[in-house]
Formats: C-alpha cells, structure tokens, sequence
C-alpha cells in the first residue's frame, strides 16, 4: 500500500511510552499508517532501547514506522512545545505510572482543554478500582489471573513464553483508540480512554473460569488436564524430533487410522472421541510407540497429505527461515541499532492482496526533532517576539 491510502493515514499519535504495552499500541497504529511520534528523553533516549537479556528484543520489535523526538519534561520551553505537539495530534497514548504526566499539565484534561478532539490513552496495570495504584507486570498479572496456574504443571505455575498481556492489552488499547477515532467523526469530541494489564489477563482465562462453573469442577492446569480429544499431544520421533499431532473428529482418528495403518488402533475401546478422551492413559503410549517408528519428515508429510493437524515444535528463531513467513510477506527487514540487518513478524492481517510494510526503519534517538519540532520552536520564538 502507498503511505497515502493506508487506513490511518492523517492520523497524529504522540506516544509516551516504554517496554511493551504502550508500543505495542503504537506499532499498530504506525503500521495502519497513523504517524506516531516517539517522545524520548534528552541524551541516549527511551531506556527500552538498551534493556539486555530477555528485553533484548523489545525496542526492535515494537519500533517500526515511528519517528522520535527528545524533549525534556522538567524544561519548560521543551514542555511547552510538547504541549504545542499535542495540540496538533489526534492521539496521545501513555504507559507510565499513574499521574505521572497529570504533575506536568499532560494529562487528560488539562490537554484536552487545549485540544478537545484529543483522544488520550492510558495504558495501565490495572483499570479503576481497589488495585488501580498498584504496580503491574506481565508476570504479576499472570499470576494475579489465574493463567500462570493453567500453564505450569500442578503445583509451579509458570508464566507464558511471550509478553502475553502487555502486547494484548496494546492491541486492546489501538481497538479502543480505533472505536473512539470512528465516535469522533460522530461527535466531534475526543475521550479518555484506558485499557488494563490485570483485566486483559482476566479476558484471556476466561474459558477456564467458564468451565468451572458449567461442570462445578476445578480444571486442572494444562501440562495435567484432562483433553476434550483422544490424541492432542507432543510426540518423539525415531529421529529425535518433536511433533503434536491432534486428532479431534471421527473423520480424522479414521484418516489417522487408515494412514497409519497399525491394527493396534482398530480397537473398538477407541471408536468414539468421548471413548478416546476416556482411555487417554492407554491410547497416548500406544501412539507414541507408532509414531517412534517415523522419521519427523515423514510424519510431517503424512499429516499434511491427509489434512490433520501439526506441527513440528519450533523455536522462535527457526522462524526467520520458515518458509510460509517468508513466503506471504510475514517478515518485515528492519536495521538494528548496530547496523545489522534483521526480520520482524508483521501484524497478522491482510488488506485485500496488500500486507502493512515498513516505511520507516527503527528510528534514532531524536531523529525527528528538526522536522518535527523545529517548526513549533520557531512558532515559539515568533510569539515570544
């Protein structure tokens, strides 16, 4: 797509923001085609860019299609030509904690009296109530939630691999900013708006918080529950290899059966899924011992040919080279900051033929700033004159 029939395209964000809830958002507006303004401090900029260990990745991963500027909050020149800035944004979304902005006449209300078609995001560890000045985390809330429980085995609740509810509670923050962009157009007002890190984890379990009030029972966490399907596992493969493999409707335990071809399975014990579910101690180790016959290739291409689910268990590096993401334009080049080239997963959406590029490549600290802000300091200089 051109940057001029891109969805968001006129729309001003100015993004106050670190780690990963608030770029997250950002990075979804920026790829929809908003221009989102990155405000860093003075000097080496947004202390995200130089996180180490598994925050490594964070800044190149959420930094595509924005530009950076620096401004000095404790300056009142810079701070007033942030205010200036924000006069000519539609959005401002913001991640700190809370009041932390109100203290310098950037919150919500003082800003929207100067800009009353502002919509003001806030993205917060917790939505109003008894836990809103907490301090939030990713790993806090999964526990907070529920979810580190049904992750883990029984007994050592785990967190999730990724940063599950900062990156939804982002996207959940660019859908609210998207309904209230749409209410605008309606009203001619901007709103407040605010999106929560603990709520986003109490969405993501809520099926589990369901089935236990359907079946009056306690699921049990993941790694020991019981399976709704008779084969839904990780299996070893003769050649030291991983795959799951799940078979999870009468037509396809026949096209396992019939591809697999081991009388063993005939078993009439197995004919039905709910028998299957039943007789899971006896029928995984009978499957595992099939499929320790095969090569991990092979089974891949028997499952694929007859249409059963799969997958080989991969690393998220391996995903560089897959060759399905390299195919549908699912990695995006960006440059990192020592000069290295590298590929980052695109947004999982699709415009007619048209996926959302890179425009802009992950920005240096203040690279902007003679673009953007030079001319609100010479409106400055010009008033004071």
């Amino acid at each position: 797509m051109t940057t001029a029939s891109l969805p968001l395209a006129g729309i001003r964000v100015v993004e106050f923001s670190h780690m990963v809830m608030g770029p997250t958002c950002g990075l979804v507006l920026a790829d929809l085609g908003a221009e989102v303004i990155k405000v860093e401090p003075p000097g080496k900029g947004d202390r995200t860019r130089y996180l180490v260990a598994s925050g490594t990745g964070f800044f190149p991963a959420f930094s595509r299609n924005k530009k950076s500027v620096q401004l000095d909050t404790e300056s009142e020149a810079d701070l007033e030509t942030l205010k200036r800035l924000i006069d000519t944004a539609d959005v401002v979304l913001e991640n700190f904690r809370p009041g932390g902005l109100e203290t310098k006449g950037l919150g919500y209300e003082a800003l929207s009296a100067r800009n009353p078609r502002l919509i003001y995001l806030s993205l917060k560890g917790y939505l109003p109530g008894p836990y809103e000045n907490r301090t939030a985390l990713d790993e806090v809330v999964q526990m907070q939630s529920g979810l580190a429980y049904m992750t883990g085995p029984p007994g050592r609740p785990l967190r999730a691999g990724a940063p599950v509810n900062d990156m939804m509670g982002g996207m959940f923050g660019a859908i609210a900013i998207l309904a209230a962009l749409r209410q605008r157009d309606a009203t001619g007002k901007g709103q407040h708006l605010q999106s929560g890190l603990f709520e986003n984890a109490a969405f993501l379990v809520s099926t589990a918080m369901l089935q236990q009030r359907m079946t009056g029972q306690d699921p049990t966490p993941m790694p020991a529950g019981r399976r709704a399907w008779g084969v839904y596992d990780v299996f070893d493969t003769k050649d030291g290899e991983q795959i799951f493999i799940g078979v999870v409707t009468e037509r396809q335990w026949e096209i396992f059966r019939r591809e697999l071809n081991e009388p063993a399975l005939d078993n009439p014990d197995y004919a039905t899924n709910t028998e299957r579910a039943k007789r899971r101690d006896t029928l995984i180790p009978l499957v595992q011992s099939l499929l320790a016959k095969h090569d991990v290739a092979a089974l891949e291409t028997m499952c694929e040919a007859a249409g059963l689910p799969f997958s080989r268990i991969a690393r998220p590096w391996d995903l560089f080279e897959d060759p399905h993401l390299l195919a549908n334009g699912s990695l995006l080049p960006v440059t990192l900051p020592d000069g290295r080239a590298a590929s980052v997963p695109a947004l999982p959406m699709q415009f007619g033929a048209e996926r959302l590029g890179v425009r802009l490549d992950l920005p240096k600290p203040g690279e902007h700033d003679a673009e953007i802000l030079g001319p609100l300091r010479a409106q400055r200089s010009d008033a004071a004159d």
